[in-house]
């Protein structure tokens, strides 16, 4: 599917920034849409139902995190991706956005090609059939395969015969890449609500996987949890 049916909403108080991110973009072919502030993307976010919304923190009168709350609690919005904004080293900006219910954040500065390269990793949650993906009996992405039936995966043709907890937790993480999972939701799918097992259990199993398979494709999102990338 084309850029041009994309839709990506980017709010942010500053115009030098709002400027940077729509040229970038709109380069892409997406559709833009701009804001200044949290109250007025909530109106137009409500009338253009964006794909993608591209959320500063630091905002006066309504800030990101608040912004972020309301979206999420909006039925009409439930579908949206929300990813902040962020001034390097702020850590808690970032805890605080994950817990109000965003996907992403992007660091600024940032360059325009990560910029892009982020929001297509984004996009591929649209692009891929999501709704049966994370149930598929194959996963394809890039240079990885994972059979779910023959608990098989390919890594440039190289086959891995991993423990079983390691391919649920690596099926589950590449089943929506971009997606960030937290240590609460990947211990219920991957461990079960029956079975008491600590943080530490999840990043032994992280590290065994970047072991076998390269540290590039699983990142560590600080306080929150991990997520797939390629």
């Amino acid at each position: 599917m084309e850029n041009s049916h994309y839709k990506i909403l980017l709010v942010d108080d500053e115009p030098d920034i709002l400027e940077f991110l729509s040229f970038n973009l709109k380069k892409e072919g997406f559709q833009i849409y701009t804001s200044n502030n949290g109250r007025d993307a909530l109106k137009i976010a409500n009338e253009i139902k964006p794909h993608i919304i591209i959320l500063d923190v630091m905002m006066p009168d309504m800030d990101g995190i608040e912004t972020c709350r309301e979206i999420r609690n909006n039925e009409n919005l439930k579908n949206v991706l929300i990813t902040f904004l962020t001034a390097r080293g702020e850590d808690y900006s970032q805890i605080a956005g994950f817990d109000a219910g965003a996907d992403d954040y992007i660091t600024k500065p940032i360059k325009p090609r990560v910029l892009v390269s982020r929001v297509n990793a984004l996009l591929r949650r649209y692009q891929e059939t999501e709704p049966s993906n994370e149930d598929a009996q194959k996963i394809v992405i890039g240079d990885i395969v994972i059979d779910r039936e023959a608990y098989i995966v390919k890594l440039k043709g190289q086959e891995f015969h991993l423990p079983k907890k390691e391919f649920e937790l690596l099926a589950l993480l590449a089943s929506k890449p971009g997606k960030v999972y937290s240590r609460e939701k990947i211990l219920k799918k991957v461990w079960g609500d029956d079975v008491v097992v600590g943080d530490r259990t999840i990043d032994v199993h992280i590290r065994k996987l970047r072991e076998k398979l390269g540290d590039e494709y699983i990142r560590t999102v600080k306080g929150v949890g991990y997520k797939f990338e390629f």
